[in-house]
């Protein structure tokens, strides 16, 4: 069953908007310290993700929760691919266009400041992906039927998200780093407190598996399935509108 937690337990602030200040303040070191909180495996999860986007021969994609644009830019590998990306996240679209400056990718990606609740588009993507970004959703059946609304009919969403194993010791090895190594490593070196505890704490208490599926189902989608990876600490889910 899952939990809603927040970043700053102290905050009136609502979820969405501790969530955007969070990122906004760790936008900077976010790429560094999620290459080595996943040992470098968050590369390896994500190709799987654009494997399915390829295989699909999408045209056009949505990367929501797109952040520093891991996805965003490994999707523009896909020749003639149209590719929009959003985040509320101001400072972390400023490091994403900094990477497509470096990459010559400016103009292969358009960048929207947009809440994944409320998308400024209609039916307009074939496809939709999001990478550890559903669980930072204020509301996440509402972020889910947002997604489902701007997908095309027979559109496919990818998601891939954080999960908890279920066997030994996997799921020790999990309790390990999310409770302990997460928060201890972005109190070290994200200079708050309160960013990685959360990331750490979000990642134990989400839904995950046939729970997710199951509000995927709710919301209209059909054709779901998941697909747990290293053991259960991820999982990649592929659904059809």
């Amino acid at each position: 069953m899952s939990k809603n937690v927040t970043p700053y337990t102290d905050s009136d602030l609502s979820k969405k908007e501790q969530v955007t200040l969070m990122f906004d303040r760790i936008a900077q070191k976010y790429n560094t310290l999620n290459r080595v909180l996943s040992l470098g495996l968050d590369k390896i999860w994500r190709k799987r993700l654009i494997k399915l986007v390829r295989e699909q021969k999408a045209v056009d994609v949505l990367d929501v929760a797109t952040g520093t644009g891991d996805i965003a830019i490994a999707l523009s590998k896909i020749p003639n691919l149209k590719i929009d990306a959003a985040d509320l996240s101001i400072k972390m679209l400023e490091v994403q266009s900094k990477q497509l400056e470096k990459l010559k990718l400016k103009g292969r990606i358009k960048l929207h400041v947009a809440d994944a609740e409320k998308l400024p588009f209609d039916q307009k993507f074939d496809a939709v992906t999001v990478a550890f970004g559903i669980r930072n959703f204020d509301n996440l059946e509402k972020g889910l039927a947002e997604m489902y609304r701007v997908l095309q009919p027979n559109g496919c969403l990818y998601v891939l998200e954080t999960s908890t194993p279920k066997k030994f010791p996997m799921r020790q090895a999990h309790y390990i780093m999310s409770r302990i190594l997460i928060p201890s490593m972005g109190r070290l070196f994200a200079e708050d407190k309160g960013a990685y505890a959360y990331l750490g704490e979000s990642a134990a208490n989400f839904a995950d598996g046939e729970e997710m599926c199951n509000k995927l189902r709710e919301i209209g989608f059909y054709k779901v399935t998941h697909k747990p990876l290293t053991g259960g600490v991820v999982t990649l889910y592929n659904a059809q509108k």
